[in-house]
């Protein structure tokens, strides 16, 4: 996987730094997207792989395929990672611009596992303590995982906050040992 986020960041910081220079971060996430909707399609992906279409041939189809959704920057995006057997990190790409741009705007997204369901006003209070904790915006992902037996865990970026019971209690299990 570090092998594919190394070979996809300079796709990404070269994509951030002309959208923020065209002040058009949100069309390039909606290209993005688009893009890797399109790589990830079964049907699509049979041709990216198949030794009978050229590269030129294949960059076409990719950008008909996509239509009025991507510009002609987007277009050359696709003709250039096909260029250099690189559409596979479409995904990849998307994703590390996503979190760049999240940077740029001053947003987070958090991720709480927890093992019941959370109720709004929980919610509320879990983003304003990352808020003043990250300095960002916090949008919240919440899901339920039972197997954490009771608590949550808090994921925001490189940031991980265990208080579920199953993390404590691998940690006494840890300390015991």
């Amino acid at each position: 996987m570090s092998e594919i986020t190394t070979l996809a960041r300079p796709y990404a910081q070269a994509i951030f730094k002309l959208a923020q220079e065209q002040a058009d971060m949100a069309a390039w996430s909606d290209m993005l997207e688009l893009l890797s909707q399109v790589s990830r399609d079964p049907t699509m992906g049979a041709l990216i792989h198949s030794p009978r279409i050229d590269r030129d041939q294949l960059a076409g189809l990719f950008v008909e395929v996509c239509g009025q959704g991507i510009n002609e920057q987007g277009a050359n995006l696709v003709k250039l990672m096909i260029q250099n057997g690189r559409l596979g990190l479409l995904e990849t790409v998307a994703q590390i611009y996503e979190s760049l741009r999240a940077d740029a705007e001053g947003k987070v997204d958090a991720e709480v596992l927890s093992a019941q369901a959370i109720d709004g006003a929980q919610q509320q209070r879990i983003a304003t303590a990352l808020k003043a904790r990250l300095g960002r915006d916090v949008t919240l992902t919440c899901t339920i995982n039972p197997e954490l037996l009771g608590g949550a865990i808090i994921r925001a970026g490189d940031m991980v906050i265990d208080g579920s019971v199953r993390g404590r209690l691998q940690k006494l299990a840890g300390a015991l040992n």
